[in-house]
């Protein structure tokens, strides 16, 4: 049995269903199968334990897709058309030390600085100062992280080009812990900053995951951290209704086995059941690097050891999800509740808390609880029946424990102890984490998230692979598979957490869609405006090039957009951006002019001259 679709997407995780979703819009007949009963992978709400409790699994605060023009312009009507609503909490993030005492960020800057001035007044105005430099660095970055990058080395040369991207580098290449050193003299303050970044499971001290504290501070307060209305999931139910909108599909309990191919292209799937569905356009897949080689054939040897070499988180998450009679309450008091991220600290003291990383690396369930935590429905009175509440506990945790204590022992065996002692550690903040007011428990261990997603959540990296600069930009995860395409196979297009920008929910099958809509031909930016392209007539690649001056490298690629010539005294100023992101300036003295022309000779400079009144554009 074997049926036919334009485009067919193997995985409806909230990447894939971005992706989807543009091409629906632009009049593809586009296919979703999804393995599990249910859409969303890591984004997604369910009632785990009681009904009426809505927990979020994985994901549960959304960050950096308040940048992506897919919200910010509405691109796909999840706002307008399709009942996706977020709340911004006024309070994104909040540490909780051991004497209950608190620090907050507030989306409030001056707000923010007043609390840590009231423990150093020099961090206090070395942070104002720094999320000034984050917004303004902010302004570069952002448009770079829902397009295709860049390749790694192209991007390093343009930053090394400006003070801005200089600055962008040496953070790209320094380790957290050194950046906040250099930086903080209070340990609260750098504790508290660096529980933050770390949430993107790294640890403070690793080489090359510096970023996160340039940009943290002015992505929290420019654009704010929310949640959806409703829980994570509901961000999901708002792609699968513009999908279907457009007449799109998406099929669960269908399992992918095998991506089909022919000639070197991709034509189609084959579920685990024997039915094939064919692509005449292009398939999708949410298929991490370490088991390419179980789906796909053909790919140069290569290729397949550098995917299956790419490297994951050094640890994962415990989660518990409790359903609550009563909202949680704080020790630390009421506004600590209001949170959007709230860090459950074992220690104000940072070598403890950096001695804890390091255990937890070694495969040791920490004594020191590394956690988080906070009950969500506080600000959002729909996850759960009136009056009740839910908490919603995070500990790091090792995939493999090496532990002495349960040596030996499988993640399913000992998940309720080691939950225990979780909760032994929550409860020294939730004044009524108690067994009088907990109706239900349920523990989810790294083990779980892998067998959850097992082509996106290796080992129990939510986040795909780790984020490393060696693996960013187009070199995550690998250098050929960073432009979202499988070297050997036309046609075939990666989206999930493990490819650019990274893990977490950035609306990145966005970025999916443009390599897509560049090379099937068609205007990615008129369809994100409102056009359509219907079947069998869709624009020519040619014909929907952007205007204006632009350089393109062999495999077709934008490497510069000029936007503006200017003389300034006696050379040519030329202005635009690189690979439609950085921001790059050239000049042309007279000297260079003079080679140029060399270097044309008359017979190239007759070409030049004629160049403007020829047709096409194909040698």
């Amino acid at each position: 049995m074997s049926s036919q679709y334009d485009i067919v997407a193997m995985g409806a995780g909230h990447n894939g269903l971005t992706a989807a979703a543009y091409l629906a819009k632009a009049g593809k007949k586009v296919l979703v199968l999804e393995r599990k009963s249910y859409p969303g992978g890591g984004v997604s709400t369910r009632q785990l334990n009681i009904p009426g409790y809505w927990h979020d699994e994985h994901s549960s605060v959304h960050i950096m897709i308040q940048g992506n023009p897919m919200l910010r312009q509405d691109e796909l009507g999840l706002i307008s058309q399709h009942g996706l609503e977020y709340s911004y909490s006024p309070i994104p993030h909040a540490t909780i030390f051991p004497d209950q005492t608190a620090l907050f960020t507030y989306k409030d800057l001056d707000k923010t600085c007043e609390g840590f001035a009231r423990i150093s007044q020099k961090d206090a105005d070395t942070y104002r100062s720094f999320v000034k430099v984050s917004q303004q660095v902010l302004q570069m970055f952002m448009p770079g992280l829902y397009a295709p990058p860049p390749p790694l080395g192209e991007l390093v040369a343009m930053l090394d080009r400006s003070d801005e991207g200089r600055l962008m580098l040496d953070f790209m290449n320094r380790d957290c812990l050194d950046l906040v050193n250099q930086r903080y003299e209070s340990d609260r303050i750098k504790i508290h900053l660096l529980r933050l970044v770390s949430e993107n499971l790294q640890c403070p001290n690793e080489l090359g995951t510096g970023m996160g504290v340039l940009l943290m501070p002015g992505i929290i307060h420019t654009y704010g951290v929310s949640q959806p209305i409703g829980g994570s999931g509901k961000l999901t139910e708002s792609l699968v209704r513009c999908l279907t909108s457009h007449g799109g599909e998406v099929r669960c309990d269908a399992e992918v086995a095998k991506i089909l191919t022919r000639d070197g292209r991709a034509v189609g799937v084959q579920l685990t059941d024997g039915e094939q569905i064919m692509a005449r356009d292009a398939v999708i897949g949410a298929i991490h690097p370490h088991v390419i080689r179980k789906f796909v054939d053909d790919v140069p040897e290569p290729v397949m050891r550098r995917a299956e070499q790419a490297t994951l988180a050094p640890f994962s998450i415990m989660v518990s999800h409790y359903a609550l009679k009563e909202n949680a309450r704080f020790y630390a008091g009421e506004e600590v509740g209001y949170a959007t991220m709230l860090e459950l600290m074992a220690t104000d003291r940072l070598d403890e808390m950096m001695a804890d990383f390091d255990d937890l690396k070694r495969g040791l369930i920490t004594e020191r609880r590394l956690s988080a935590g906070g009950d969500e429905s506080i600000s959002d009175k729909t996850r759960v029946p009136p009056g009740a509440g839910l908490f919603h506990g995070i500990t790091f945790a090792p995939y493999t424990i090496k532990d002495k204590r349960w040596a030996g022992r499988h993640w399913d065996d000992i998940k309720e102890e080691i939950g225990d002692l979780s909760m032994e550690h929550y409860r020294k903040f939730v004044s009524n984490l108690t067994s009088d007011n907990i109706l239900a428990r349920t523990i989810v261990t790294p083990a779980d998230h892998e067998r959850s997603s097992p082509n996106s959540m290796m080992r129990g990296d939510l986040h795909g692979v780790a984020p490393y600069f060696y693996q960013s930009a187009g070199h995550r995860p690998t250098p050929d598979l960073g432009q979202f395409t499988v070297p050997g196979v036309d046609r075939l297009y990666l989206a999930g957490p493990f490819q650019h920008p990274g893990g977490g929910v950035y609306g990145a099958g966005r970025a999916t869609a443009i390599k897509m809509f560049e090379q099937l031909g068609m205007d990615f930016s008129s369809v994100s405006a409102g056009s359509r392209q219907d079947l069998g007539t869709p624009a020519n690649v040619d014909a929907v090039r952007k205007k204006g001056l632009i350089l393109r490298g062999a495999a077709n690629e934008e490497l510069m957009h000029v936007e503006s010539l200017k003389r300034r005294g006696n050379e040519l100023i030329i202005k635009g951006k690189s690979f439609g992101t950085m921001p790059l300036e050239a000049r042309l003295d007279a000297d260079s002019a003079r080679a140029g022309l060399k270097l044309l000779g008359l017979k190239q400079l007759s070409f030049l001259a004629s160049l403007p009144f020829r047709k096409g554009n194909k040698p």
